[in-house]
């Protein structure tokens, strides 16, 4: 694969990236060796039907396995022929959590009770799992979860300060799995899709230890004008909590690998690769004007890298939805396609100049793409269809502009999730 072909060099380099965070790959030197007693296996998140194959294709075939994970709706993969299952996997909404969810937190946190201190627990953590992983603390309705977590989602809130507030209006997150496993021993694998590989942020951190206060998630809460009935809120296990002792945490998979993954395929074909970092915040147009400034450097004075080469990022960036007039229709897009749209309009055409951005999970927000390409003559190619991308980052709305261009990257669920990818080749 050369960047003679530029949309398919940059596709490849995104399929290296997912290929590096596949569960399968990175999941055998973390497991423990089976207990003297049960092994059960509980997870939440995009990933989770894959890791929970994972599992099952390197666990003993004479020892016990069992458990429950849940994940997106048609996230899980199909099954290897000759695989036995051993760990149920069901289906949920995600971003905002639904029944589904609800019930599957319920069956997981009964499955963690009864457990003794031979038996093991594996738990499997992956993106997404905040809102698949939905058990509302008392007095919060599932109704009120699902305003709060919409509100968050549309406010601008960066990764940290959502999952601050799920902790503490949960009755499983923050630590609270972990305790309900007492006295087993758990082992947590997690797939990082957060800037800082946090466990406690990845799924709002079920079995780890959470740092952050009640106080802490009002103060975000009153910060962003979102409101939350009285009382509901519930302090979460923190650090040198003694339930946590002796329980081990592995990271099988985080952004950082798989934008290294990216850079050697770039490499092997001869382009130079620059990984600025993999925890990029931020608003996602104005990131993607940042980025653009950069590429143009590039371009136009081969500062501050030689061209060619491709500028690799990750991280998660934010969307701010803006209201609109009665009337207009909604937009549609996420985070990987609102970059493109701030970074097509400030490349202002540069020859040159390609760039993918895409989620890992394959999934741009609710739609059905991972993100999209920009190419040199994107705006040109949209003015002549009438289209002004002044006009679709007023209403949100990257998949409508770049849905008409054909320049929509869709992939499918890949069934991992290390967030945020985007990558600018500069010739």
């Amino acid at each position: 694969m050369t960047p003679a072909d530029p949309r398919a060099f940059l596709r490849h380099l995104y399929d290296a990236a997912v290929r590096r965070a596949l569960p399968l790959h990175n999941t055998a030197p973390y497991l423990p060796p089976p207990p003297r007693g049960r092994t059960v296996v509980l997870g939440a998140g995009k990933a989770g039907g894959a890791m929970a194959q994972a599992v099952e294709a390197l666990w003993p075939a004479d020892a016990p396995l069992s458990g429950l994970v849940v994940t997106r709706y048609h996230h899980t993969p199909p099954r290897p022929t000759g695989l036995r299952e051993r760990i149920e996997v069901v289906e949920a909404a995600h971003p905002v959590p639904d029944a589904a969810g609800l019930q599957a937190a319920q069956r997981i946190l009964r499955m963690a009770q009864g457990l003794t201190k031979d038996d093991l627990v594996l738990c499997l953590i992956s993106g997404g799992g905040s809102a698949l992983l939905t058990l509302p603390a008392e007095g919060l309705s599932l109704e009120e979860k699902q305003r709060i977590n919409r509100a968050l989602l549309e406010s601008g809130a960066n990764i940290g300060e959502m999952n601050c507030v799920r902790k503490h209006l949960s009755r499983i997150k923050g630590g609270r799995l972990a305790a309900a496993c007492a006295p087993a021993h758990v082992v947590t694998l997690t797939i990082s899709d957060v800037p800082g590989d946090d466990p406690s942020v990845i799924a709002s951190g079920p079995t780890v230890p959470d740092a952050t206060t009640c106080e802490d998630a009002l103060a975000i809460l009153k910060r962003y004008g979102i409101e939350v009935p009285a009382g509901v809120m519930s302090e979460t296990p923190k650090p040198g909590d003694a339930i946590f002792n002796g329980h081990q945490v592995h990271m099988i998979a985080t952004p950082q690998q798989s934008l290294e993954a990216a850079a050697e395929a770039a490499r092997a074909a001869g382009v130079e690769a620059h990984i600025l970092s993999d925890e990029i915040e931020g608003e996602s147009r104005e990131v993607g004007k940042v980025h653009a400034a950069l590429a143009r450097a590039v371009a136009q004075r081969g500062q501050p890298f030689r061209k060619p080469c491709v500028i690799l990022s990750g991280g998660e960036t934010t969307v701010t939805v803006k209201k609109q007039p009665e009337g207009t229709p909604r937009g549609r897009g996420g985070r990987a396609g609102e970059f493109c749209l701030g970074l097509a309009q400030a490349l202002q055409g540069q020859s040159n100049v390609w760039a993918i951005a895409a989620d890992t999970d394959g999934i741009d927000g609710v739609e059905d793409n991972a993100g999209a390409f920009v190419t040199p003559d994107t705006l040109q190619r949209a003015l002549a269809k009438g289209m002004k991308v002044d006009n679709y980052l007023a209403r949100n709305d990257a998949y409508g502009y770049f849905d008409a261009l054909g320049d929509l990257v869709v992939t499918g669920p890949t069934h991992t999730n290390v967030n945020d990818f985007r990558a600018i080749l500069v010739t």
